[in-house]
């Protein structure tokens, strides 16, 4: 269960004077800004994978790069496979290859075409945080998918503010809190001297005033 700031900050970040309303769903984020840590040295950056307790409040979308049985067990429960002679294809056409890396917010791929993958891809999708999650060809594919789907990948990469998402304003102020509690104790647990660490947070949806949460 979430704090009681945490969860009035939530409240008065969904207010309507703090969010004024849209044609859309707005997401809500949470930004973090961070002290007295060397972003310059790789080994202090945060790049997690946290699974929300309370979901992203849509599910991601999430690709497999799979061959043989894997491909033909994902294409039930994934949003898209990908198949060896595919990368080739993406190889040669970074327009659609970097189409594909912000069509879907996870990539799964089977371990053995992680090295092709790297190759051909790599330089397309390291920068933006998408390189595939490799798993063995005999991988229970959709429990995999399943938990990957109330997932968010948070990355500080070597500024010390990043911000990811903790749900939509559609949800209930006590879920996105629950959410906001869950990835502050992972950044913090990651952080050498924890809380201390997190100069400020905020939540704010996305055209909404950001409101302190510590």
């Amino acid at each position: 269960m979430a704090s009681e700031e945490i969860l009035k900050a939530v409240k008065e970040a969904l207010d309507e004077k703090n969010n004024k309303k849209r044609k859309f769903v707005q997401s809500v984020d949470l930004v973090i800004n961070l002290q007295d840590v060397d972003l310059n040295k790789p080994e202090n950056r945060i790049d997690e994978e946290i699974e929300l307790p309370k979901g992203r409040g849509r599910e991601a979308k999430i690709a497999v790069f799979a061959s043989g049985e894997l491909a033909f067990k994902a294409k039930n429960v994934a949003d898209a496979v990908i198949t060896p002679e595919q990368i080739k294809e993406l190889a040669e056409d970074k327009k659609k290859a970097k189409k594909l890396a912000e069509q879907y917010d996870f990539f799964v791929a089977e371990a053995p075409l992680m090295p092709m993958i790297g190759r051909s891809l790599g330089r397309i999708f390291a920068p933006r945080g998408k390189m595939p999650k490799p798993i063995p060809p005999d991988a229970d594919i959709e429990a995999i998918i399943k938990k990957l789907r109330n997932s968010i990948r948070v990355r500080s990469k070597d500024k010390p503010t990043f911000h990811c998402l903790v749900g939509r304003e559609d949800m209930k102020p006590e879920d996105i809190a629950e959410n906001i509690e869950a990835v502050l104790s992972r950044v913090e647990s990651k952080l050498e001297r924890g809380r201390m660490n997190i100069k400020s947070a905020y939540v704010k949806t996305t055209m909404g005033k950001a409101i302190r949460v510590i």
